[in-house]
């Protein structure tokens, strides 16, 4: 996933002892099999990063090899664009890089395949374990392959922006935006009635993670069939259905992008967006009423966990330096250096303990501390709602049938048999 925004120029270092101690331990013969030696030349590749983000990345390499004399990490990236395809084609042809940047619907179908090492299972990396939060090491673990197979590294979230002039003109209390999904239908019904249907509250149709914070079971217990046309998830479409009808889902909603909803938002013709840190400055600069009455708050849920993305590096299993690989995933996703990676960019470390520093705790009085701080709260108990085995195509399915659904070609519960019937004939295919 790629980040937007300038990079730490910052020297992080790695202790000699880390690096001998994982080679010791994988030239024992550690559960991923396999040895290698700890010098030689390993690949580290990422993704999308390159152009914001080169000194940084230079810096930790550098500062790795100085560390490390016997070993040379190159540096690669790839660009975000048919990222899953290249990972795929170098899996096939065995050229896969020894170190790689991925998401867990990216490392599932390597992981599948023999190709990453099993962290959990691996005693030169299982020893690190402790060092994330239980959430984001969860976030990396891939159902029927029993164990976690990234090293967690950056977690995102966003808050949600809300219009508390907008909230008062409807007579709703501008200080109380709507936790779960039960105020969140009162409170989109109330904007729409109160506005003559002029003022939506959500601009997007609803999401695999909208159904998972809805609390729709997703998918069975193996990962082999998804199951969000379960009850609670037809009552969740048929209530969307309802806004969509009575004006409480913006009209163009089946074809917004993150763009539109956006900008429909600063115009004040939806209540409540998805956003992030950058956006308080467009606003203050090109929306100064909504500015002011800026609310921030977290996504509604019925779960009591919000939702987060994770990302990781994983190693490649069939790596010759697989004791250097590991060292070099662990000192990219150690603490000091994820801290470092986060205090530059929005994103948030997924080491235990960096998020109680006061940083993350403490408003700074800026727009981006104001942001970072609420985002940062969110993400202690959040959970990665999107199975890891859900494809793009698989959600681009979801999305149609729910579309069908909204427009009155198909009952919500037809459409989501449908989809979950495309899903799993996909999900056998892959």
């Amino acid at each position: 996933m790629p980040v937007s925004r300038p990079e730490p120029h910052r020297r992080l270092v790695v202790t000699a002892t880390l690096l001998a101690t994982a080679m010791a331990l994988t030239a024992c013969g550690s559960g991923g099999g396999g040895g290698g030696s700890g010098d030689g030349s390993i690949t580290f590749q990422t993704w999308n990063l390159r152009a914001n983000f080169k000194d940084y990345f230079e810096d930790l390499v550098g500062d790795f090899e100085k560390e490390n004399p016997g070993v040379k990490v190159t540096w690669l990236d790839q660009p975000a664009e048919h990222y899953a395809d290249k990972l795929s084609a170098d899996a096939a042809a065995g050229t896969l890089p020894d170190v790689v940047n991925v998401s867990p619907d990216l490392s599932y179908p390597l992981a599948r395949a023999g190709m990453l090492v099993n962290l959990d299972k691996e005693n030169a990396a299982q020893r690190f374990k402790g060092e994330y939060t239980t959430e984001a090491w969860q976030g990396n673990t891939l159902p029927g392959l029993g164990g976690s197979y990234s090293f967690p590294w950056y977690l995102t979230t966003g808050p949600l922006f809300y219009n508390k002039a907008l909230f008062r003109s409807a007579g709703l209390d501008p200080e109380k935006p709507p936790k779960d999904y039960a105020e969140l239908f009162t409170t989109a019904l109330a904007m729409a009635s109160k506005s003559g249907g002029r003022i939506a509250t959500l601009a997007n149709t609803p999401s695999v993670e909208d159904f998972g914070r809805y609390g729709v079971k997703l998918m069975n217990s193996d990962a082999t069939k998804f199951t969000y046309n379960e009850p609670k998830g037809v009552e969740l479409l048929t209530k969307y259905k309802e806004l969509y009808d009575r004006g409480g889902l913006d009209p163009q909603a089946l074809t917004n992008t993150p763009e539109k909803s956006g900008q429909k938002f600063l115009e004040q013709k939806v209540a409540m967006n998805p956003g992030g840190a950058n956006d308080l400055a467009t606003f203050k600069e090109n929306a100064p009423t909504l500015y002011r009455n800026l609310g921030i708050t977290e996504a509604p849920n019925n779960t009591g966990k919000p939702n987060m993305y994770v990302m990781g590096v994983a190693v490649n299993g069939k790596s010759k330096r697989k004791a250097a690989a590991i060292a070099f995933a662990h000192f990219v996703t150690d603490r000091k250096n994820q801290e470092a990676f986060a205090h530059e960019v929005t994103v948030f470390p997924s080491t235990r303990g960096s998020l109680d520093d006061p940083y993350w705790t403490k408003d700074d009085g800026t727009d981006e501390g104001r942001v970072r701080v609420a985002s940062a709260r969110m993400l202690k108990g959040a959970v990665n709602y999107t199975p890891v085995v859900m494809s793009d195509e698989m959600k681009t399915v979801l999305k149609n049938e729910v579309a069908k659904a909204l427009q009155g070609k198909k009952s919500p519960q037809r459409a989501l048999d449908d989809a979950v019937a495309q899903s799993d004939r996909l999900l056998r295919q892959s």
